[in-house]
């Protein structure tokens, strides 16, 4: 009896909820109109030169309609993905920028100031290679 396997029983079903009489998409419709709210507010807000800059990123011509609420669904999306990639790009260069305001060699630089002030040449030129090798 010790090799005996118990039969596999059966599991009831999940019971599955249907959308919630059509909440979800409701949901999902409200999400839609709070972005493009948020993308007319944003609109609003851009100088025309930026505007027909952002069209053209989009892929659209410059001469689209200048209201959002005129452009159609798939337009607006891209419009919208259009600002985000350029958001991201500026983020970006502003990243580069900080960065390079902190390069690592000015430390070196301070410390061949500091030799040079004490008179210590053989430290500073020590220094200075360090940054001609670019250890920094």
């Amino acid at each position: 009896m010790a090799n005996v396997t118990p039969l596999p029983t059966r599991q009831p079903a999940a019971i599955v909820h249907t959308d919630r009489a059509g909440f979800g998409e409701l949901r999902a419709e409200l999400h839609s109109r709070a972005a493009d709210q948020d993308l007319i507010s944003v609109w609003a807000d851009l100088p025309f030169p930026e505007r027909r800059f952002v069209l053209k990123s989009a892929g659209l011509t410059p001469e689209a309609p200048q209201q959002i609420t005129k452009l159609a669904k798939p337009e607006r999306a891209a419009v919208r993905a259009a600002i985000h990639r350029m958001s991201d790009y500026a983020n970006g260069l502003k990243d580069q920028l900080r960065n390079r305001a902190h390069h690592p060699s000015c430390e070196l630089a301070s410390h061949a100031r500091q030799a040079i002030a004490e008179g210590n040449t053989k430290a500073a030129l020590h220094w200075l290679s360090l940054i001609e090798e670019g250890v920094a």
